[in-house]
Formats: C-alpha cells, structure tokens, sequence
C-alpha cells in the first residue's frame, strides 16, 4: 500500500470514528420514539450493564481526576441510555405484559425471577432499598463533594495561575512547561464545574428510576384490569413483577455509575492508582496488630460466635505480619540473593552520566540526610531551596540555576556538600534529629550538645536536642531547624559565588528582557560601545562585590559615559559603584535604621594609600604580622555584629577600596567594603569600631609581601 493509500484509510478511519458518536446519539433519541423487539432490549440492557461497570473500573483505575476528563460527558452518555431503555421497556410492558412474563424480554425476566423470587413484595422493597442507597447515600454525597471541589477551585485560580507566573519568572519552568500548567489548572477548573451538573444526572436518573417503577404498576394494572379484563392478583403478579425487573435492571447500572461519580470527586491526585494508593496507606502493622488484638479479644466472649471472629482475628494479625515484612523490606533488599542478581548484569556498565555532571549548582547529600528530601515523608528541603533560589534570584537581578539535589554514599551519614560547577565551594554536618543553638550576647548558660561553628557565619554553635529548645531560647540562644541550616549556607554560597554562575547567554537574555522597554538604549551600548563579554565581565565584578545586576538599565547608561576613557572591566565596576551600591545597602539595612560602620584610622589609613602606590596600584602589599593583626581585628568585630543581627560595613577612602576589597574578601567574606564616595546622603551612620591604630599593630617592614 502506497503512501497515498494509506493516507485515504487514515482518513477514512477518522471519518468512520468520527460518526460513531453522533450516529449513536440519534439511536438513543429513536429508541424513545419507536418500538423496539424485545431481543433489541436484550441487548442494549446488557451493553447498558458493561458500559458502567467499564466506567466504574477506569474511574478506579484513574491516578488523578483530570485522567477521566470525559466522565462527564460519558456520564451524560450513559444516562441517556438508561432512559432511552426505560422508555423503550416501559412501552413493551405496557403493550404486551399482559401476555406473560418474558414479554419484556429475557434479561427483565430474568431480574424478576431470580433477584425478587418471584415475590412481588420482596422486588419493591429491594428496589427501594437500592434507590436510598443510590439517591439519599451515594449521589448526594457525590453532590456536595462536586460542589465544594468546583468551589474551590474557581477560588484557587487565581493563586495557581500566580504561582506558574513566578516559577516562570523565576526561571523554575520553561515557557512550555508553564503552557502545559496553565492548560491544567484551567481543564481541572472545568472538570470540577462538568462534574457539579453532572452529579445532577445521576440525581435525576434515580428519581426517574423510581418515577417510572410506579407509573409501570400503575399503568400496568389499569391496563391489565380495564383492557385485558385479568383479575386483580393476575394483574399485580404480572406487571409488578416485570416493573420490578425493569427497575432493577435500570437501577444497577445506575448505582455502578453513581459509586464511580463519587469515586472520581473524592479522588486525590496521586501517582498510583485508587487500588494501589489505599493499599499502600493502610497497610501499617501498627494499625492491623491492635485491630486484631481486639478482634481476639471479643472472640473470647461468651455468647459471641467466638470461631468466625477468632478466624478474623487470625486474618488480621496475618495482615499485620505481611505489612511489617512489607515496611522492613527495603532495608534487608541488599541481602537479597534475587535482588543481587537481577542488579549484576548493570553492575559493570559505566555510563557517560556516572562521570559527568554539567549542573551549575549541586547539593550532596549523605545517606543520613536523604529524608530531609523525600517525597513521601514530606521532605521539605526541596521546596526550601527552590524558595532560597528565587530570592537569591530577586535580590541579585539574574535567574540563578536551578540546584541539583542527589545523594552521595561517599559522604559520612551526616554530611553534605555544595558544589559550584564541579568545584566544591562548602561542606558540613547537620544533625537531622537535632536543632542548631547559636547563642546571643545575653547568653550565660552553656547547654549539653554537640559543639560546632556556624557553616554560613563561623560563629560557635551547638547541635542540642529538641527536648532542651525551650531552655535554650530562655537563655537568649536562637534554635535553628537542620533544613534551614543547609538552606541558609546554600543561599550564602550562592550569592558569594554569583559571580560564577552569570555567563553571556544569561546577559543577552537580560539584554533582551530590557530590550523589550529600552531597545535604543541597548542597541547603542551593546555592540556598539562593548562587546557582550566586556559587558558580561562588569557584570561579574559587580556580583563579586555584592552589587545587584538588578538595575540594568541604570548600568548601561553609566557604562555609556564611561566606555570611551576606561577599557578595563574592573575599572569600569569601580566607576559604577557610587551609583549602584544603594542597591546592596538597601539589602543589608532598612531605611529608617542607623547604618553600622567600620573606619580605619586616620594614620593606618595613610599607611595603605602608601602601599598601594609604591606597588604601582597593581594590589594591597602588607606585612605578614600587619595582615594578621588587621584581619583578626576585622573577623572580631565582625562576629560581634553578626551576634547582634547587623552588617558588617568597612569603610575606606576611594583609592584604596577595590585592593582592600580583594584582600580582606578572602578572609573575611561576610564583610561589606564602601568607599566614602559611596555612602548615601540619606542614611545615619554610626561608626561602630576604628581599626588599625598604628601603636597597637606591628612596624611595617621596608620589605612588602604579597598577600
């Protein structure tokens, strides 16, 4: 079959698939209107009885609502059915009833016979029996759960299509991924507001159900005394009966689709189906062993049927057996010789993804720590570091790389690792059943624990059980969870290093983001005035300092004024700086508050303007004793802010503030170095330590080395 050929029976099939639906509406709306043979009824109740046990099975079988999305209209589908054969069964009752009792057909017989025994009495009372358990249980509920879901999630809208806009912005979703989300939150709306009419369907066909049983007996019996002239027992036996089997036949189906309607409403989205997902969540031993403990227990009772519950009782304590075996398994899977086995052909096979990691980010984990991330226990670091990676993002003006998170057997239990690229920037060890104490400046009493320094500050600490959480925040200690400890080192490490995770491409992405507002500005600086990796290199200058990237726009303009006379990347960031370093200080302080500064004195001062012109403005050369004594003079003071929750703030003179900036950087990152020329006008400041005193340093040696 050519290519031609096999297009015309695609077409063909689509076009036969595409009919069938309407074709089979227009056969429901006839068998209301004409009479059909009873072996036609036959048939149609039958396939009436398959269509809902096949929707029941598919709604079961479902992982989420929005997998059974045309359950609505199947539902409408099936309804219609079932009236068109009430229709169809009420007009042969009517007519021919009087002829006996297959006159209906044999699947009508069959349900008066067999499910009523031929009683009358027994057929209605089980019929109406069916129809509260289907109307007043199964249906209403079903009703209200619609109503309340369709509800909530028109109020939820909002919020969802909110939350895809910032996983977007913040670079957690691709354009195509967001396209997919919306489509769901809006498809899972509709589904809901389909579901809320249709659960009426189910409502009304019961009701129905019940109107037509009555207006066959009624019906039947007038019809039976007054045309057929058949006695009154005659008549009731005949017509009840066949009613009887009419409504049950119609009545079945009806509660199967009413038990998937509700199955499907109180269905929660989850990656198993409803068999597996129940079974999964109450098979716990600690729950099936005190069920069969009682369960024994009233066996033993006097008077009980003590044999039928001793027999479940033995019932319960083997599920509760199977389920501890179930709980234990994976911890003895690696003794398993079939487990083993089946791994060995995999095991000496490497692969290109053992060996290489391209993630810009990484977290490792060791084994001990693997719950802080899992899923089915709730594991909240996941959603922590994407929160921490959004902020990050926000407050330094680029979408920051998404952080890998994967175990790694070859750390201590307790350990984990951050790496940058393939370069490990920090690492440490947190306690998940513990909490992180870091005491404050009122703190007197030493707490029992594990003594340890601060990952994100270098501050002294201590890992201190859960129990002694109150007396530590009595004793002015502030008690950190573990997860916040990781997040809080991730969130520092990734601003220290933002520098390394801005390339050209994010540039141009930002270019083109502001292009869409101030396209002459960007076209008349980039390429014109600075190629992108000049441009991509001021950038990561400024990160390396703590400066936001966030006001692009305010950079470029600055860089227009100053592209003709400087050419150096790292002079350029330090003519930007008076300008944007508002930008961090607004970070670390809030505008109403005195502003915490560092000052050198006057004369040490002097001494580094020195330096820095006898070594040709190529760096900071200091004695070896001079460093030593500043920077722990710095680190000191430092931590002392830090206790306090305030910045540490240097302040210098401008010529010397880039090489003290590289110089102390190294040591003592977490401070902040300012040029005079960069303190705003409209902050109080408040010099909180003078350093560098030249009677409590070392001499300076004639000879300078480089630090």
């Amino acid at each position: 079959m050519d290519l031609t050929e096999k297009r015309q029976a695609s077409n063909l099939r689509e076009m036969l698939g595409g009919a069938v639906l309407p074709v089979g509406i227009l056969v429901l709306v006839a068998m209301m209107v004409l009479p059909l043979p009873s072996f036609l009824l036959d048939g149609f109740f039958v396939l009436n009885i398959l269509l809902s046990l096949l929707i029941l099975m598919v709604a079961m079988h479902s992982y989420r609502p929005l997998d059974f999305s045309s359950f609505p209209n199947l539902l409408l589908i099936a309804t219609i059915l079932r009236l068109a054969l009430n229709v169809a069964s009420t007009r042969i009752v009517l007519s021919d009833g009087h002829t006996g009792s297959d006159a209906a057909g044999q699947v009508i017989k069959s349900f008066g016979e067999f499910v009523v025994a031929g009683n009358y009495t027994v057929g209605i009372f089980v019929f109406i029996i069916l129809v509260i358990i289907n109307l007043v249980v199964i249906t209403k509920g079903a009703g209200r759960v619609s109503e309340v879901s369709a509800r909530f999630t028109l109020d939820a809208m909002p919020g969802k299509q909110m939350a895809i806009d910032a996983d977007l912005n913040a670079g957690l979703l691709t354009p195509e991924q967001a396209i997919v989300r919306r489509r769901d939150v809006a498809d899972e709306a509709d589904f809901y507001g389909s579901m809320d009419g249709a659960s009426k369907f189910v409502k009304g066909d019961a009701v129905a159900g019940l109107l037509i049983l009555a207006i066959n007996i009624i019906g039947g019996l007038v019809i039976g005394i007054a045309q057929h002239d058949m006695p009154i027992a005659e008549a009731a036996q005949v017509y009840v009966l066949l009613s009887i089997g009419d409504g049950l036949v119609a009545q079945i189906p009806s509660l199967l689709l009413s038990i998937a309607t509700a199955i499907i409403v109180t269905r929660v989205s989850s990656t198993h189906d409803m068999a597996e997902h129940i079974g999964r969540q109450i098979n716990l031993s600690r729950a099936w062993i005190p069920t069969a403990a009682v369960i024994a227990i009233l066996g033993l009772v006097p008077g009980m049927p003590n044999k039928l519950f001793m027999a479940f009782a033995a019932m319960a304590a083997a599920a509760a057996y199977f389920a501890r075996r179930s709980e234990t398994a994976p911890e003895e899977a690696p003794e398993d010789g079939e487990g083993a086995t089946a791994a060995a052909p995999n095991a000496d096979i490497i692969t290109l993804e053992d060996v290489t990691d391209y993630s810009d980010v990484s977290l490792q984990l060791g084994y001990g720590l693997i719950s802080l991330v899992d899923e089915e226990r709730a594991g909240p670091l996941v959603a922590r570091i994407t929160g921490i990676r959004r902020e990050v993002s926000k407050g330094l003006g680029f979408v920051v790389p998404s952080v890998r998170i994967r175990d790694d057997l070859s750390l201590a239990p307790n350990q984990y690792r951050i790496r940058i690229g393939q370069t490990i920037v920090g690492e440490d060890v947190v306690y998940p059943d513990r909490k992180l104490a870091l005491p404050g400046a009122n703190t007197a009493v030493e707490l029992d624990g594990i003594k340890v320094r601060d990952p994100s500050f270098g501050v002294e600490a201590i890992w201190i059980r859960p129990s002694l959480e109150g007396q530590a925040e009595a004793n002015d200690y502030v008690v950190i969870e573990p997860i916040s400890v990781i997040a809080t080192h991730v969130s520092q490490l990734l601003t220290k290093h933002a520098a390394e995770l801005i390339g050209q491409d994010d540039v141009q992405g930002l270019l083109d983001n502001l292009a869409q507002r101030n396209p002459q500005l960007v076209q008349s600086i980039v390429p014109k005035l600075l190629p992108l990796h000049v441009l991509t290199e001021v950038l990561r200058r400024l990160l390396i300092e703590r400066i936001p990237i966030s006001d692009l726009r305010r950079i470029l303009e600055g860089l227009a004024g100053i592209a003709g006379r400087i050419k150096a990347p790292a002079e350029m960031a330090e003519a930007l700086r008076p300008q944007l370093a508002p930008l961090l200080i607004q970070q670390v302080t809030k505008l109403g508050d005195v502003m915490p500064v560092i000052t050198l004195a006057p004369d040490f001062e002097q001494l580094m303007i020195r330096s820095v012109r006898q070594s040709d403005d190529e760096g900071l050369a200091l004695d070896g004793n001079l460093a030593e004594t500043l920077l722990r003079s710095l680190n000191d003071t430092s931590e002392k802010l830090v206790s306090e929750g305030r910045p540490s703030i240097l302040v210098v003179a401008p010529q010397i503030r880039r090489h003290m900036a590289e110089f102390i950087r190294l040591h003592v990152p977490q401070i902040i170095i300012l040029g005079f020329t960069e303190l705003p006008e409209n902050r109080k400041v408040e010099v909180v330590a003078t350093i560098g005193s030249l009677e409590s340093l070392p001499k300076q040696t004639p000879a300078f080395d480089r630090s």
